[in-house]
Order: structure tokens, then sequence, then C-alpha cells
């Protein structure tokens, strides 16, 4: 039921402003090996012992692959005008190359058509982290081919859905996928390279820029990335502290923005992938994009580290704030922070910018009367929100704002123990309880929808 004494009075966003929900073929599908398709490497990883917490599997996750139909009734209830969701590859291209499954590319058929006529429009993410696990066999994405198996998979996909998906991201949060898959080892495939992981960053980075030429040349008129991005905040005054910021600023957020949106890296990483980067590669990444997505979280706290260290930084606590319940501090100010640094930094080069994830752990579940009370979700996404509407009166263009999740589902490492819901999921029965987050914001989105006329 709505909430009598919350307040849907957000400040104006722009005429337009889409809301949306955002979730990723691995954490709700299930479905993990019918239908012809192939292991990815979250089976492989899931399967190993000790590697997600309860020994979790996204085998069954929230069985969405045979329950689309009430997921998508649950968007149209909710009112989101957009839903961001991803592409399994190896449900499409099992092993990673050669011919379409056919089972595969029916499945995304009959969901896309099932969104349209929901008035939902599609905004698909290629690839949300479950490479093939055969690609990987040949090394992932140390190997640099596998970018260009990547734009024969978009090429697939473009020629199917271009004319009926809204907006394509190629790859999403490919910091994310170099740092905790390739370098420190806590997703998959679980490589622990440090440094020697940087092949896997700048080939991520050919692959969207691949997949963006070849979605382009298939029809798709709004292409844009999906990049984790965080303010980075010195523990200190120190030289030492203020540097390591620096460093790992350029690490997870410059990385990957400047070659997209200018076409190099960093200054202080050049050295570092200088042996990786080849002629044309820098002009390649560097595709026109349509929007850019940003998927925010929160600031980051950061020290030196010890001389002796893998690292020559580390995370510090961020006191003084709210945390969720998966201990990740609450700092809405931080968004508006961010985009109005963003859009002074790269002025021109950036285009208009969507909000493609933003969310919460809090993983109360239903009372005795089948209410699942999570005001702090509430609160969390009340208070980014209005970030974001500071944000568009200081100028920056913000454009749609993706809640994540639709709904609770597997949390990779931490596999079914944090719930970023705005639906609650029992899953051993798989019933869908909106929470009371899910009926604010469909408050807040009647409101947006009745100020504008």
């Amino acid at each position: 039921m709505p909430d009598p004494h919350s307040d849907q009075s957000l400040p104006q966003l722009p005429p337009g402003f889409r809301f949306g929900t955002s979730t990723a073929s691995y954490q709700i599908e299930g479905a993990a090996a019918e239908d012809g398709k192939g292991p990815s490497i979250w089976d492989t990883f899931t399967a190993q012992e000790g590697r997600i917490h309860n020994g979790d599997t996204g085998d069954v996750a929230c069985d969405h692959y045979h329950r689309y139909v009430e997921d998508v009734a649950l968007m149209k209830r909710l009112g989101v005008g957009g839903y961001r969701f991803s592409f399994a590859w190896p449900r499409i291209q099992p092993t990673g190359s050669g011919p379409a499954n056919a089972a595969g590319l029916d499945f995304y058929d009959r969901l896309i058509d099932e969104l349209l006529a929901n008035d939902v429009q599609p905004m698909a993410t290629l690839y949300h982290w479950d490479l093939p696990q055969a690609l990987e066999d040949d090394g992932g994405w140390l190997n640099r081919a596998t970018a260009d198996r990547f734009a024969d998979y978009a090429a697939i996909l473009g020629e199917k859905f271009a004319d009926r998906v809204e907006h394509w991201i190629p790859v999403n949060e490919p910091n994310v996928v170099m740092m905790m898959g390739y370098a420190i080892g806590m997703h998959a495939p679980g490589k622990t390279l440090m440094f020697d992981a940087m092949p896997a960053a700048h080939h991520l980075l050919l692959g969207h820029g691949r997949a963006a030429i070849a979605l382009r040349d298939a029809g798709a008129s709004s292409i844009g990335c999906a990049n984790n991005h965080a303010p980075m905040w010195p523990a200190s005054d120190d030289e030492a502290d203020v540097g390591a910021t620096k460093l790992f600023d350029a690490l997870w957020n410059g990385m990957f923005m400047e070659p997209m949106l200018l076409g190099r890296y960093p200054t202080d990483l050049q050295p570092l992938l200088e042996e990786i980067v080849e002629d044309g590669d820098l002009a390649l990444i560097r595709q026109p994009l349509d929007f850019y997505g940003v998927n925010y979280y929160n600031p980051f706290r950061i020290g030196a580290a010890a001389e002796d260290a893998e690292m020559p930084f580390e995370f510090r606590e961020l006191l003084g704030y709210p945390t969720t319940d998966f201990g990740w501090p609450v700092v809405p100010d931080a968004l508006r922070e961010m985009l109005i640094t963003m859009r002074a930094r790269y002025r021109a080069a950036l285009p208009p910018i969507h909000i493609t994830e933003s969310g919460c752990a809090y993983n109360m579940g239903p009372d005795e009367n089948g209410v699942v009370d999570d005001q702090a979700r509430i609160d969390y996404h009340d208070a980014h929100l209005r970030a974001v509407a500071t944000a568009c009166q200081r100028g920056v263009d913000v454009r749609g704002y993706y809640a994540w999740s639709l709904m609770d589902n597997f949390e990779w490492s931490e596999g079914y123990s944090q719930r970023f819901g705005l639906v609650h999921v029992d899953y051993e029965t798989q019933v869908r309880t909106p929470k009371r987050s899910f009926h604010w914001l469909a408050d807040v989105i009647g409101a947006q929808i009745n100020s504008l006329g």
C-alpha cells in the first residue's frame, strides 16, 4: 500500500526523465543449462567450493527465464518507462563463437516483445559478466581475440533486435570485471593477477568499441556504456594518501572514462599499458556515444598502503555516514558532486547521462502481514533522486535513473545474502512480494508524470 506519510514531491526532474529498473542475466534468469545454453564463467566459479557465500549458485536464481511475464507485469505496475536487462552470451552462443542458438534468441525475442507490449522500453546490456566458459579457457579477457568474438556476438544481437531495443550498452562495469575478476579474484574467473590484469581492461574496452561499431552497423540508434564510478576521497592531506588516491582514481574511473570519451588513457597509467595498446586501438575505443551510463553506489576513502603491500593503495573506512546491510556507506551528495565534476571535467565530450544503476542492500523480509517495510531503501532512493535533480538544476544533462534492482537476486560472491530489490523474492517458492519501496517509487513516478501534464 502507498505510505500516507511519504513525500512524493521530489524536486522537478527534466521533462521526459526516464524512470527504470535494472537486472542482469546470471543474477535472475536461472535455467542455467536449458534450451542449449552453454556454461559461463559464473557457472564454473559458483561450482568451486568456498567461492560463494553459503555455496549459492545462479542455477535457478529468480527463475526469470520462466517467469518473465510476471516480472514485466510488475514493471508495468511500478510504472517505469525503461528496463535495463542483459543478454546471457552463452545463451546466444554456447561456446562464445559460431552460429546463434535459436532458443536463446527466442527467449529474448519474447521478453522484448512483452516489454514493448507493456510500454516499457528495453535498455539491453550485451555483457554483464557471464562470459562463455569456452572463451575463458582460451584466456578470457586477457586474450585480445575475445574482443573480436564479442563483436561477432554484438552483430548477431544487433541484427535481431536493433529495431526494438531503445538503448544499448556493450559492457557493464569493465573496471569491476578487471579488478574483481582478474586482479583480486573475488569474482569469476577468480584470477589474482594484480597489475598484470591490465590487459583485461584494455581488451574489455576494445570489445566495447568493436561492439558499438557492430551495433551501429546493424541499425542501433542509441549506444552508451554502464561504467561504475565513485568519487575518491583521500584518507588525509598527507602526500602519500593523496598520491595513492590519485592512482586508484585513475585505475577505477579514468582508465575507462578517458578512452571512451577522449581517446586516451590517464597519463599515470600509460607506462603500464604501452606494451598492450596497438596502433589504432584508442581511436577504435572512442566510438560516438549517445549516452553515458553511470553506476553509482558510494565514494571510496583511499590511503597509502605499507611499502611491502601488493598494491600501493588501500581502502579505509568512511566514517560518519549510515551504512547499508552490505556495509556500504550511504552518501547521496557524493553522486551530486560526481555528476557536476564530470560535466566540468569533460564538457562537450560528455554525452547525456543515465544513472544506469543505483541501489542498496537491506535484507528485511515480509512481516506477519506480508509487508516488507524497507523504509531505509525508500530513504536511499529518495535522497539519490534528489541528488540527481540538484545536478540537473546545476546544468548536468541527466535523462534517467534505473534503480538497482527490480527484485532481489544472486549478488555475486555474496550469493543470496544481500537483497537489493524493490520486490522481495522468496527463493524457495519464487513468490514475488513488492516492498514498501516499490509502492513509494510507483507513487513518485506517478507524481512526476502528473506534474508534467
